[in-house]
């Protein structure tokens, strides 16, 4: 989402950075470029002029500094105000002290309210807050029925009208009793899946209110599509202005949005972004840091955050077994290597885990050519090989190889290249191995 902003925002960073003396003309001229690249990303008017008023009064007498030149220290400021601008701190969820905590999830229609509902069930669940589900959007149809297919996927219950047959219809008493049933099952955490309209409208909030008085939920969050800009902050003043929201769970940020709206919700309502959508997969929910999503936008990349991708994503075991067999005499065979790649694919999409390395942008990744279908054609050539041909790729002779091409859809040459590359990896985890080397 923040590609087009963070490329040209990082651009005029680097001509401050060139910069050996700051004049206060070339403050001005520098703040002149960071306020139109904010408006053309969607950032706020209102929002745009606080900050770079707040970057030009903390630039004042920048020269006086001499352990470090005034345009890096520029540079740190406007890190350091985009934190601001974000949040400052990290805004986790507000969990009762008995439990079960009830948190409604609100939004339209099509923002990926329900999905984002079940991705927080599931990291809930790792979190051990021993999560469940209600399907409280009794108005769309099959609403329940899919809420019902994710959190069998993310193995969370779902309470729904079924369970809850003496609602009749009613949405305040079906999630009354959808709560009473939860803690009679010691649910810790209570996720309930509002019905949502293609615009805000007096009904819907009237119902949210009357649910609100109800069941006097500990937490409020608005799921906003990052992908609609400005909408998204108005839609989320709307909701906030009857709710009073607690916070908000933005999707769609592997969007190409220009990201403004994530940098406008946090000043506009008050209400701190708490989580951000990174994918389509169930894992795809990351906390909102608004100091490692400043240093995603100047290009600085997240390196915790794709650690705590692995950590969720990749079993101890498993890697601590593919670690001793790559370094070890024999070596990783193909059937390992594929089991790696489906590791790999299980932390997200390839783009996005490379663009959270250190001074990576999307022209880079462009230039990489990043083939999203890459690891498929892999796996695909893989899976056309016998046993024994994984185990010793050396015995693929010409015949094996037009064999393995046919039976995968891809060409003799891309099955020529996974072997060779493949022979490459083997040789530098080899050597990797050695003693003196690290890794043993």
């Amino acid at each position: 989402m923040f590609d087009t902003l963070s490329d040209r925002l990082t651009a005029v960073l680097q001509q401050i950075r060139d910069r050996g003396v700051l004049t206060e003309d070339a403050i001005k001229e520098s703040l002149r470029e960071i306020r139109r690249v904010l408006l053309e990303a969607d950032v706020s008017y209102e929002l745009t002029r606080t900050f770079v008023e707040r970057v030009r009064e903390k630039a004042v007498g920048l020269d006086k500094i001499k352990a470090v030149s005034p345009g890096q220290q520029l540079v740190k400021i406007v890190h350091d105000e985009l934190v601001v601008l974000l949040g400052e701190n990290i805004e986790p969820l507000t969990h009762a002290s008995v439990p079960p905590t009830v948190v409604l999830i609100v939004g339209l229609q099509g923002s990926g309210k329900t999905t984002t509902a079940a991705k927080l069930a599931a990291r809930l669940k790792r979190e051990q807050k021993a999560p469940c589900l209600v399907a409280a959007d009794v108005y769309r149809p099959a609403a329940e029925e899919q809420l019902v297919q994710l959190g069998q996927k993310v193995q969370v219950p779902v309470f729904g009208s079924k369970l809850v047959p003496e609602a009749g219809g009613d949405v305040v008493r079906l999630v009354q009793g959808s709560v009473a049933k939860a803690e009679q099952e010691r649910s810790r955490t209570v996720l309930v899946d509002t019905a949502g309209r293609l615009q805000i409208d007096e009904e819907m909030m009237a119902e949210l209110v009357r649910l609100k008085e109800a069941v006097k939920p500990h937490e409020i969050l608005l799921v906003a599509d990052g992908m609609t800009g400005q909408d998204a902050v108005r839609i989320a003043e709307g909701f906030h202005s009857a709710l009073g929201i607690t916070g908000v769970i933005l999707t769609k940020l592997d969007g190409d949005a220009r990201g403004g709206a994530a940098l406008s919700i946090r000043g506009v309502t008050g209400a701190p972004i708490k989580f951000v959508g990174t994918g389509e997969g169930m894992q795809a929910l990351d906390v909102f840091d608004p100091a490692r999503m400043a240093g995603r936008i100047l290009q600085r990349g997240d390196i915790v955050g794709l650690v705590e991708r692995a950590e969720a994503s990749v079993k101890a075991d498993d890697a601590e077994r593919l670690a001793k067999k790559a370094t070890s005499k024999k070596g990783m065979d193909l059937s390992d290597f594929l089991t790696a790649m489906k590791q790999i694919q299980k932390m997200g999409p390839l783009e996005s885990l490379l663009g959270m390395l250190p001074g990576v942008n999307k022209k880079m990744l462009k230039q990489a050519k990043v083939d999203p279908k890459g690891l498929k054609h892999i796996e695909a050539i893989v899976l056309s090989m016998t046993p024994k041909e994984r185990e010793r790729p050396e015995i693929l002779n010409g015949s094996r190889r037009l064999r393995i091409a046919k039976g995968s859809g891809r060409t003799v040459q891309e099955v020529n290249r996974l072997v060779k590359q493949f022979g490459q990896m083997k040789k530098m985890m080899k050597q990797f191995g050695r003693p003196g080397l690290g890794l043993q």
